[in-house]
């Protein structure tokens, strides 16, 4: 049997480059994939997945992520890297919330193996679009997600 895939798309569409994950995620809802595999668009809304989060056996998440980096630059980091290293990224609200979430999911013994892929914003303003610079890295994040996805089977 294969392996469930959860990819969650996270951030605030209101915010411009803060809603980079959700727009991976909608661009990803347009694709062919995998059976296995699932998107979602999360939002703001982490705690509230715990539940489909615990029912996947690989996750993945794509935000915003502010690591003192070149506007579009991308990480790929786990969990633990946020929270041993809080000085070097700059968690924001909502990813304490997706943290703390993942945290209790860890608690009762059934948080999958999880990747976050962050992209550096350029902008967190009230604005519904993407700075040029992030929307042009999302074909990048994009592969990169696809990839991720790849490894899992």
């Amino acid at each position: 049997m294969l392996s469930k895939v959860l990819v969650l798309g996270v951030g605030n569409l209101l915010l411009k480059d803060e809603g980079v994950g959700v727009h991976v995620a909608h661009e990803l809802m347009k694709m062919e994939l995998p059976p296995q595999v699932e998107v979602i668009d999360a939002g703001t809304a982490a705690l509230d997945m715990s539940h489909i989060i615990s029912e996947a056996d690989r996750l993945i998440v794509v935000d915003a992520l502010k690591g003192g980096h070149e506007p579009g630059a991308i990480y790929r980091v786990r969990p633990e890297d946020l929270t041993i290293t809080p000085a070097e990224f700059n968690v924001s609200l909502h990813q304490s919330n997706l943290i703390e979430t993942l945290m209790m999911i860890e608690q009762i013994g059934r948080r999958p193996p999880t990747i976050i892929i962050g992209v550096e914003p350029k902008e967190i303003t009230w604005d519904l679009e993407l700075s040029p610079e992030i929307r042009a890295r999302l074909p990048q994040v994009i592969q990169l997600v696809l990839e991720e996805i790849s490894r899992s089977d």
